[in-house]
């Protein structure tokens, strides 16, 4: 298999139902625009360990929660390391890619992340409120996440579980990185609306909050999300480090934006290529 421009397997779950969002949207844009600078094909991710061996690089996009296929995912990572295949995002990530142990040990390392915890015998670490949050360390998109009370929390099986407080918190906001560059922020003003968002304009303190976690994960290649809350008195808390398979929510961000956003991804995805 010979070709002039670089190869690229890109990787997708088109038919990944997401609540309110059609993540299968923003690949097929994506790749229309890539194909433009490379031989493309798309793929589920349960067939990318079959099929990688054709191509220069692997994009991993919207493939939806991990939990869903995690043998299969844990096949993929381990060929592609044996391989040598190069991955976009590289599988060295320390965030989400590797589950969530990372907000538990940034938490006790003092870093300004929502208190989290993976064992009753450490909930007096908690605040003491009236709700909090449990979700799975391989979950995604609120996949097996529930809300429950401080009573509750004895009974839980803390087997692949952390719990968190239920922040009251003014909005969320995400900073999207490619590599270690910064390419634009999106935030929901209305905190029961998660997914409306809207472009925000970080200062820098916003962006060295954000960077000191990209600069933790020392990822040199790929696109990570970094998700965070403003406390009611100011403070930006992290609340998961996306790098995975972080949705872009490109539709909420302005023309020009997603054409520097594509610009820079082809630039990333070239110098990857060799």
């Amino acid at each position: 298999m010979t070709s002039a421009r670089p190869r690229v397997l890109y990787v997708s779950d088109l038919a990944y139902d997401a609540r309110g969002r059609r993540y299968c949207d923003e690949d097929i844009y994506l790749t229309s625009r890539l194909r433009g600078s490379f031989d493309l094909a798309v793929c589920h991710p349960l067939d990318a360990r079959a099929l990688m061996s054709g191509f220069d690089v692997v994009v991993v996009r919207n493939s939806g929660p991990v939990l869903n296929y995690r043998a299969g995912y844990e096949a993929f990572r381990s060929a592609a390391r044996r391989a040598g295949t190069r991955v976009f995002t590289e599988l060295t990530g320390r965030g989400d890619m590797a589950g969530k142990q990372y907000l538990i040990d940034l938490y006790a390392a003092g870093y300004p992340v929502i208190p989290t915890v993976d064992r009753f015998e450490d909930h007096g670490k908690l605040p003491d409120i009236v709700r909090y949050v449990a979700k799975p360390k391989f979950g995604a998109d609120s996949a097996g996440l529930a809300i429950v009370g401080r009573t509750d929390l004895p009974g839980l099986d803390y087997t692949d579980l952390l719990v968190q407080p239920r922040i009251d918190f003014t909005y969320e906001v995400s900073f999207y990185f490619i590599n270690h560059d910064f390419q634009y922020a999106l935030y929901a003003p209305r905190p029961e609306h998660r997914w409306e968002l809207e472009p925000y304009e970080p200062d820098e303190a916003d962006l060295a909050f954000a960077q000191r976690f990209i600069e933790w994960n020392a990822v040199e290649h790929g696109i990570q999300r970094v998700d965070a809350c403003r406390t009611r008195d100011g403070e930006l808390l992290l609340v998961e480090l996306e790098d995975l398979n972080p949705y872009l929510s490109l539709d909420r961000i302005s023309p020009a934006a997603r054409d520097r956003f594509v610009a820079a991804m082809t630039t990333a995805l070239l110098r990857l290529a060799g």
